[in-house]
């Protein structure tokens, strides 16, 4: 059968165009990230931050399939997932920032910061406390027929916590329309993965009879392709997804971490996975100008310091406003 011509540049300059948006959110996660090291070094930043560096693609695959409708509940190390998914970088740097014109007004910080207009139900500094949350939004998009999907990202180090064990048996009973997706970096905080879970997650999903898929988590394209093709099953009402994405952490747990349990050879081959190197190549080959979009990336990212710089800082009174619910009694005093 002949090849239509046509039809194949058509794909080919789609394929393209969609590679162009996914190396920009990686991008802009990759420099916001940067950014925040440096911060971090000068004090700007307030507590503790986990930096996803070298999980771009993850991030910037999954929120690639999903619609304005659909829901995610993400972890400490989550600042990808909120800025791939369109949290505003301005408000984001403002937050994390700890300033008044934070998107939680400074209160949420790194581990959670949350934006309800985009369906971003929050970061999470417990370990797998994200995925009830995301079960609890898929049961409400399954009840309100939203034709919206929830995502839990979790990483591997919450394959051994029993809130996920849990929320498999629930999602698999209900069929609810739930995303499970696992960045496996390959270390639990300051372990491998291998010490702190015996079995492996596809026989944890086959436990509870849930389709499962694993894939490349350094591919941008495959990650979305992946995501893609899981949505499409969970809008079906086919019940959870889980999808396993093979990654590398380039940083310590947290910023500061001198990593001194991995091994040398370890840390010096992480830079050999790095997504956004693969993706430059990629689109260097097809003639794209990977560095203008860096560019204009890397002045929006300053911009957005320079404005929470600016910002004010909380005052006392309006940093304790808000915790507590009022009575009706004491609103009207």
């Amino acid at each position: 059968m002949e090849r239509n011509p046509v039809k194949s540049r058509k794909q080919n300059t789609e394929q393209i165009e969609g590679l162009i948006a996914l190396y920009r959110t990686m991008s802009l996660i990759r420099q916001v990230e940067t950014a925040l090291t440096r911060l971090f070094a000068n004090s700007e930043v307030p507590g503790f931050i986990h930096l996803s560096i070298g999980q771009e693609a993850v991030a910037a695959g999954i929120a690639s399939a999903l619609l304005p409708q659909d829901s995610l509940a993400t972890t400490h190390r989550g600042h990808g997932h909120v800025l791939a998914r369109g949290m505003d970088v301005t408000g984001f740097m403002k937050e994390i920032m700890g300033r008044e014109g934070g998107l939680c007004k400074g209160r949420g910080g790194s581990m959670h910061v949350a934006d309800l207009s985009l369906g971003i139900l929050g970061a999470n500094g417990i370990v797998g406390a994200g995925i009830p949350i995301a079960l609890g939004s898929a049961m409400a998009h399954q009840a309100r027929k939203t034709g919206g999907v929830a995502v839990a990202f979790f990483g591997d180090g919450a394959m051994a916590e029993g809130v996920l064990h849990e929320t498999l048996n629930m999602a698999a009973l209900w069929k609810c329309p739930l995303l499970l997706v696992c960045e496996n970096n390959g270390w639990s905080e300051f372990s491998p993965t291998s010490r702190q879970f015996a079995a492996k997650l596809e026989q944890l999903a086959a436990a509870f009879g849930v389709s499962y898929a694993k894939v490349d988590g350094n591919n941008v394209l495959a990650v979305a392709d992946a995501a893609a093709q899981a949505a499409a099953q969970l809008r079906a009402g086919q019940g959870p997804f889980v999808l396993e994405c093979m990654t590398t952490r380039v940083r310590g747990h947290f910023e500061g971490d001198a990593q001194k349990y991995r091994d040398a050879g370890e840390l010096q081959a992480v830079h050999e996975h790095d997504p956004l190197t693969a993706a430059r190549a990629q689109l260097q080959a097809e003639g794209v100008d990977t560095a203008a979009i860096d560019q204009a990336i890397a002045a929006q990212v300053e911009a957005a310091v320079e404005a929470a710089r600016a910002d004010a800082l909380p005052t006392l009174e309006r940093a304790i406003q808000d915790v507590y619910t009022q009575t009706a009694q004491e609103a009207r005093a």
